[in-house]
């Protein structure tokens, strides 16, 4: 019994630990990436509801219908970007969040957008394990919260989106990448 004791509490410590863990951030310059997938426009209020918003019902049909299977020219097949763009103001605005996966050209099956994301400067954001929803969400209040100092400039507000990749296998520890895009 004390085995399993210490076990559990091992297991905590190092849960907790692993949530604690700071963002790592490196300001790098990105080359266009070329998306196709699905999008839905939405604001920073409706997404405050995170089940009620248009973000939630956007993945699921993207996932549960397995439309990254019909995207043609998969550059990395499994690996997802969801892109923040065309923003009306700032992060508190209306912008169109954006689905998909990065291909080698832009060859659109029905029912499907493209989105090329500029070559620019970004501030690349890893977060530490933690499950979903919340490793999202903590990272984007820990961003928002950022002055551009902390980020590495001012935010350009053209095209911002997050990497869904290996690393997301185990629902209880994703880390992901986030990059933020940044005037200079």
């Amino acid at each position: 019994m004390l085995d399993l004791y210490f076990l559990v509490t091992t297991i905590n410590a190092i849960t907790l630990q692993m949530e604690d863990q700071p963002m790592q951030k490196i300001v790098i310059k990105n080359p266009e990436i070329k998306l196709v997938g699905i999008c839905v426009r939405t604001s920073y209020q409706e997404e405050l509801d995170k089940m009620g918003g248009s973000i939630f019902p956007c993945g699921k049909k993207y996932f549960h219908e397995e439309l990254f299977e019909k995207i043609p020219n998969r550059k990395k097949p499994g690996t997802t970007f969801c892109a923040y763009t065309d923003y009306e103001s700032d992060y508190k605005g209306a912008y169109t969040y954006f689905i998909g996966e990065e291909v080698t050209s832009l060859d659109l099956p029905d029912g499907f957008s493209s989105l090329v994301i500029p070559e620019q400067t970004y501030a690349k954001f890893t977060t530490g394990p933690a499950p979903m929803p919340d490793v999202v969400v903590n990272a984007w209040k820990e961003i928002w919260e950022m002055s551009s100092d902390d980020l590495g400039g001012e935010r350009s507000y053209q095209t911002d989106f997050e990497i869904y990749d290996e690393r997301v296998q185990d629902h209880n520890n994703i880390v992901l990448d986030i990059y933020i895009g940044l005037k200079k």
